[in-house]
């Protein structure tokens, strides 16, 4: 029973451990993950540099960022932080067709 008594807070620390810090992670993690996989033409994002623009093109491992002045930027795909605004479906089927 001494053992029990021994071994119980080291679990609990693991436990906190991973419900505080290792799960959230996690799920941050995650939602970064989707965020770059569902990347598309026309999206309006911002990097994690800070830079504000539209996706221009988009392959498997770089992203053409469109900024304001027209310039165009390679970037890796890792380095695109947030969606502020997702292209409109409609709008790219007509430039498509």
């Amino acid at each position: 029973m001494a053992q029990f008594g021994t071994i119980l807070p080291l679990v609990l620390m693991f436990v906190l451990f991973y419900f505080l810090l290792i799960r959230p992670q996690q799920k941050r993690q995650k939602a970064v993950q989707t965020m770059q996989v569902g990347l598309k033409k026309g999206d309006k994002i911002i990097t994690i540099g800070g830079l504000h623009g539209f996706i221009d093109s988009i392959d498997e491992t770089k992203a053409v960022i469109k900024c304001g002045d027209g310039s165009r930027l390679t970037y890796e795909r890792s380095a695109i932080r947030e969606v502020v605004e997702s292209a409109p479906e409609d709008k790219l089927a007509k430039k498509e067709s």
